[in-house]
Order: C-alpha cells, then sequence, then structure tokens
C-alpha cells in the first residue's frame, strides 16, 4: 500500500518543478523529500521524474500517478474530515488575487463548504497589497494573494513563471515601442515588468490599464497591447513573448496564503485546505 506522505511529496516536487521548492512548501528538509520520492519510486519500480541539473520534470509513468495522487489525496481528506474532525461553524472572510479566485478558488470553496456545511464564507477579490492590508488590518482573516517583491511574509503555496502574453497574431513592429496593457497602481505584476523592461534599451508605452485580471487580458487578446501575466493565465488565444522577440525576462510570482495571528477553527481549517490543494496544476489553469 502506497503512503500517503509519499503521495503528498510527489505531488509538491510535482507542482513545484523541483525539490528545493516542493521542501518549502512541506516545511521539509529537502533531503528529506528527495527520499520519500526515491522509496515511492522503489516501491512502484518505476522512475517518476526525470531530473536535470535545472529542474526535474515528469516522466510518462509520473504523469500517470498524478491526477490518481491528488484524487487519493482528496478522498482521505474527505473521509478524515468528516468521521474525525470536529463540527465547525462560523464565519470566515478570505480575499484573493483575481487570478486564483477565476478558477482554482471555487472547485476547493465547493469541497470546504460540503466538508463544513455550518460554516459561511464571504469572498473579497483583489489586488495582493490591497488584500495583504485587510488582513493585517483585521478586515479579513485569509488572503491567497502575490508575494510582493522583497518580502517573505505569507506561507508559500506555489510560484510559477511570470510571462509576457500577447495575442496569437500579435508582432512586435520592428524598432518600435511596446505597447503595453498593466494592472493600475503598484501590483507585482506591473513593477516586475517595469523593473525588467527598464534594464532593457526597448522603448515602451502603456496603452491600457485597468484595476483587474479581466481588463488586461482583454487589451492583450484584442491584439493592441502585452501585458505580464502567470504563465497558467494565458488561456486559448494568448501566446508567450520570451527573448525570441526581442522580450526581457521576469521573474517567478509567488502565490501565498496570509492569515490574521489568531485564526478560529474554521479559518485555521479553510487554510490548511487552501496550503495542501490550491495550485494551478489542481485545475489546469488559474
Amino acid at each position: 500500500m502506497l503512503e500517503l506522505t509519499l503521495l503528498r511529496s510527489f505531488i509538491a516536487v510535482a507542482e513545484a518543478g523541483g525539490f528545493r521548492r516542493a521542501s518549502e512548501r512541506l516545511n521539509l528538509t529537502q533531503s528529506s523529500v528527495s527520499q520519500q520520492i526515491k522509496r515511492l519510486e522503489q516501491l512502484l519500480g518505476r522512475d517518476l521524474f526525470a531530473r536535470d541539473t535545472r529542474r526535474v520534470t515528469l516522466t510518462h509513468d509520473g504523469e500517470a500517478l498524478l491526477d490518481a495522487a491528488r484524487s487519493l489525496l482528496r478522498q482521505e481528506e474527505e473521509i478524515r474530515r468528516r468521521l474525525m474532525g470536529p463540527q465547525l461553524s462560523g464565519m470566515v472572510r478570505l480575499g484573493a488575487v483575481e487570478e486564483v479566485a477565476s478558477a482554482a478558488l471555487p472547485p476547493l470553496l465547493g469541497r470546504f463548504a460540503r466538508l463544513h456545511p455550518e460554516v459561511r464564507f464571504e469572498v473579497v477579490v483583489g489586488v495582493s497589497a490591497e488584500l495583504i492590508d485587510l488582513v493585517e488590518h483585521g478586515e479579513l482573516d485569509l488572503a491567497l494573494a502575490k508575494r510582493p517583491w522583497g518580502t517573505t511574509r505569507g506561507r508559500l503555496l506555489w510560484r510559477e513563471p511570470l510571462v509576457w502574453a500577447a495575442a496569437e497574431s500579435f508582432e512586435l513592429p520592428p524598432g518600435g515601442s511596446v505597447p503595453l496593457a498593466l494592472y493600475r497602481g503598484s501590483t507585482v505584476s506591473r513593477v516586475a515588468a517595469l523593473e525588467a523592461l527598464r534594464r532593457t534599451q526597448l522603448r515602451w508605452h502603456i496603452v491600457y490599464t485597468s484595476p483587474s485580471l479581466t481588463g488586461v487580458r482583454a487589451a492583450a487578446l484584442a491584439g493592441f497591447a502585452v501585458t505580464p501575466l502567470p504563465r497558467s493565465a494565458l488561456g486559448k488565444g494568448l501566446k508567450a513573448l520570451g527573448e525570441a522577440h526581442a522580450m526581457p525576462a521576469l521573474p517567478e510570482l509567488e502565490f501565498v496564503l496570509f492569515t490574521k495571528p489568531t485564526p478560529d477553527a474554521a479559518t485555521a481549517e479553510l487554510a490548511e485546505l487552501l496550503s495542501t490543494q490550491a495550485s494551478p496544476g489542481e485545475t489546469g489553469a488559474l
């Protein structure tokens, strides 16, 4: 029988793309995670990851195991919470950035509602800085947001690349100025994009600003602007521009869970669910 601990480590490595990042997510040492993966591979008699000097990727057998492992853990979680957990009640106020609220979050909240029907929750969708501030001032209990650059606050859930997104038909004008669609204000994505551009000789100008992901994504889809998005938010109709298109590299985004200092039982339970289940891989796209 496969140990669920080994499957949790396997999923973490698959989603994080490496042992170091998985160890941060699991609060384990890198060597412990590596040993657990080795043990799982020995039990199955299969190589689950292809390793090189930069990252690890799933083998064909690893890809086949990933969905089954996630399903097993979801079933174990529901059984454990139904039969062993306390009956929770109360209100949880949750904030989430739009990248998460539009895809990964609703299925998780649906699962939480089935497990704890006496708990009510309110969800606020906004930009990271606003949501973090609401948690710090006691107006939200939890926030799933992008970590501001240069900080280490919050519980890391996953990392993913920030990419330059443009319509499939978009072509940069030769020698021209790059038209940008950006979030309004000093958001994590906007700051990263402008800092990357300022380190180059490229000319650029802002043609569109919006307070929402929907707005900047619509501008990119319309074909008249480039916008920075998490890779999983590209979706149909958009492509990622890179060095081949003369665009500078962008850093990875860190999606983090912020929690109030003294969470009640319902808040702590939802935080645990989000910490173990929220990721772009869970839904296929953000």
